[in-house]
């Protein structure tokens, strides 16, 4: 079995990692103080980015994942399901690459 361990680096390059573009624009939409798909991204996976040495917080009670589900849905309810589940697959590539990467 194969274990790595990364932690993050404020001059890396995330958008190298699968899903990387992702993180990278969440985080810049937090710290700017915007509610977007990616932030709210961000947010769903904030113990893990924790644990991978990100610096984000939870910005309200109410679960991060209804939250990402109810904003896709304002934007394109006939859409929400499936857009909902990329992203997640999307961020599920970042923690699996960014767990390996040198």
């Amino acid at each position: 079995m194969l274990f790595c361990i990364w932690r993050y680096d404020p001059g890396m390059d995330l958008e190298a990692l699968p899903g990387g573009e992702l993180v990278a624009k969440g985080l810049a939409d937090r710290a700017a103080g915007r509610e977007t798909a990616e932030s709210l991204l961000v947010e769903v996976a904030a113990t893990k980015l924790r644990r991978l040495g990100f610096d984000v917080t939870t910005q309200s009670d109410e679960p991060a994942e209804l939250r990402l589900y109810q904003w896709l849905a304002r934007q394109d309810p006939r859409r929400a399901h499936s857009r909902y589940n990329a992203l997640l697959r999307q961020l599920a590539s970042f923690g699996r690459a960014a767990r390996c990467a040198r």
